[in-house]
């Protein structure tokens, strides 16, 4: 018999229906684990959970521990939930945990994909009819959220005030993710990677991105590119979505366009997403796309399946791509069979989803 790899994985399910899907994905994921025992990709899961989040800010001034970094640094991975409650500030929990996490782990490839999923109704009359399946890379450690900038001048008094926020673009940074979208190109159906700027009205940063994508591009002529507005690829993702692949931008416009892209598939609970340190120098970071919901948080309602879908990244991250592929046919299997939350137009709860993914998962 095979003795299983153990992988130690840190849960921050954190606020609001971040706790829900991370309870679902973990059920889901110990099911997987237990099945497959005895083969050649046979693994087990040494969960720890951190109570860090809003509730913790609330007792203790800070969205995580002082040494939570340290804390981390060990796991194999971090399973994240969602970030944000309506009695902190949006920016404070943000950059207090989530932020904090992926920059100081140098967790700079975002991957999300956009699935459209069997018996879930897309918005997109194309969908019917035509197959749609596209990748959003974003940079995750520079551009418009470095974090750089300050507020000053309150003292003028009221209307006086200036904010700064300055967006970073570094060549090495630039290189590095769209070097890794033309790798990730190589591995699908269509070679393909569509760059996304606004470099006719941002000239200096952007424009050093155009010219790096087009240096990085001449090193991968198997694969075809092109070079596109971001306001025109907001067009592209809904009149000519069948021309997609990989999609590479910067923080900000991958952050949007990828939200769009889930929203298109039919909701953001659906969208998984991995924040990955390829060089594998510090842990990589998974989590669903959508956000904490307060308005449906501890209800039953939320939906599971980005929580699950980031978790078949992660084994993908592994290098378990067949035990990933198990989780992704279940999610199909489930939503096929019309066992859909009520933001995607069923009446499932979340527990009856999380059941029906792990009976799912049986060959």
């Amino acid at each position: 018999m095979t003795t299983p790899r153990t992988f130690r994985i840190a849960a921050i399910p954190a606020d609001g229906i971040g706790k829900e899907v991370v309870a679902a994905g973990r059920q889901v994921l110990d099911a997987l684990a237990a099945d497959s025992t005895g083969g050649t990709d046979a693994f087990a899961l040494d969960w720890q959970e951190f109570d860090w989040g809003c509730e913790y800010y609330a007792r203790t001034g800070k969205m995580m521990a002082d040494d939570g970094l340290d804390q981390l640094k060990d796991f194999d991975a971090i399973y994240f939930g969602a970030v944000g409650w309506p009695t902190v500030p949006d920016d404070v929990s943000l950059w207090g945990l989530r932020l904090r996490i992926c920059q100081n782990f140098d967790q700079w490839a975002n991957v999300r994909p956009v699935h459209f999923l069997p018996g879930v109704i897309s918005p997109l009359r194309k969908a019917d009819d035509t197959e749609l399946d596209w990748v959003v890379v974003r940079e995750n450690s520079e551009g418009e959220y470095a974090g750089l900038g300050g507020r000053n001048l309150s003292g003028r008094g009221p209307g006086g005030e200036v904010a700064v926020q300055s967006s970073l673009f570094t060549e090495v940074g630039c290189e590095r993710i769209i070097r890794f979208a033309f790798d990730l190109a190589r591995t699908r159906t269509r070679r393909k990677v569509s760059s996304v700027t606004k470099s006719n009205a941002q000239q200096y940063g952007m424009v050093l991105w155009d010219d790096v994508f087009k240096r990085v591009a001449a090193e991968y002529p198997d694969v075809e590119t092109e070079s596109v507005l971001v306001d025109a690829m907001s067009a592209k993702f809904v009149l000519r979505p069948e021309d997609l692949s990989v999609v590479v931008a910067s923080n900000l416009n991958a952050d949007i366009l990828s939200d769009l892209g889930s929203a298109l598939a039919g909701s953001l609970g659906l969208a998984a997403s991995a924040n990955l340190n390829p060089e594998r120098r510090f842990p990589s970071m998974f989590e669903p796309v959508h956000g904490s919901a307060p308005d449906i948080a501890g209800q039953g309602l939320a939906n599971p399946i980005g929580a699950v879908g980031s978790a078949a990244l992660m084994l993908e991250h592994f290098g378990l791509p067949d035990q990933a592929a198990r989780l992704n046919k279940a999610i199909e299997k489930t939503t096929a069979a019309g066992v859909l939350t009520r933001d995607v137009g069923g009446s499932a709860t979340t527990d009856e989803v999380t059941k029906t993914l792990i009976d799912a998962l049986t060959p």
